[in-house]
């Protein structure tokens, strides 16, 4: 007589284990990837942000419908701020007088160790932009740069010395095109666009 042999077979549930077991490893993993892959992809976006800082001003055009008249620009303004970071960051935001054509720059600095006494920068005229250049005030011991520039917010940068305290006019050549520039509203979109893609 052989002894009763019991014969165990895996039951349904023994392979439902298994595969919740196996489940329950490969989602962490999945999600790991894929934020993985996310985190390299805001990297390289913001990389792209951060080097692309320098702002073209004389390719900077508002939308038409926005601007009290036509060729309206705006310019960085301030009455004898004491730097130009100052100057810059509590800027009045204002469309420049209408016969007005330049953003002038007046930086007033002490001559032997550099540092500004006072920034002055508004909307002007081609008149007040002759006076572009430095000229040093002995009886007061600083000197006194101006500059001028064409273009929308142009004068974020104070003139300090004859390299740059000049009088810059943008000149177009007859018969070219004007130079077409990606809106930065429309690159925030494309970019949105791409990461709800990715994320679905």
């Amino acid at each position: 007589m052989h002894a009763d042999r019991q014969i165990l077979f895996p039951v349904k549930s023994d392979f439902i284990g298994v595969g919740m077991s196996l489940r329950s490893t490969a989602l962490p993993m999945a999600l790991q990837a894929i934020t993985a892959f996310h985190i390299l992809a805001l990297v390289v976006i913001c990389s792209a942000v951060v080097k692309s800082n320098r702002v073209n001003s004389y390719n900077i055009k508002p939308p038409v419908q926005a601007t009290p008249f036509p060729k309206s620009f705006k310019c960085f303004t301030c009455e004898r701020a004491q730097d130009n970071h100052n100057c810059n960051i509590w800027a009045e935001d204002k469309w420049c007088p209408e016969n007005t054509q330049f953003c002038m720059s007046v930086h007033h600095f002490h001559s032997h160790h550099g540092k500004t006494k006072f920034v002055t920068k508004r909307c002007a005229v081609q008149e007040e932009c002759r006076l572009s250049g430095c000229r040093h005030h002995k009886e007061t011991g600083h000197t006194e740069c101006v500059s001028c520039c064409e273009g929308m917010i142009c004068n974020d940068e104070v003139p300090t010395n004859h390299t740059n305290a000049v009088f810059a006019v943008r000149r177009i050549p007859l018969g070219s095109a004007p130079c077409q520039t990606t809106r930065p509203w429309k690159a925030v979109v494309l970019t949105l666009g791409l990461c709800g893609w990715f994320i679905l």
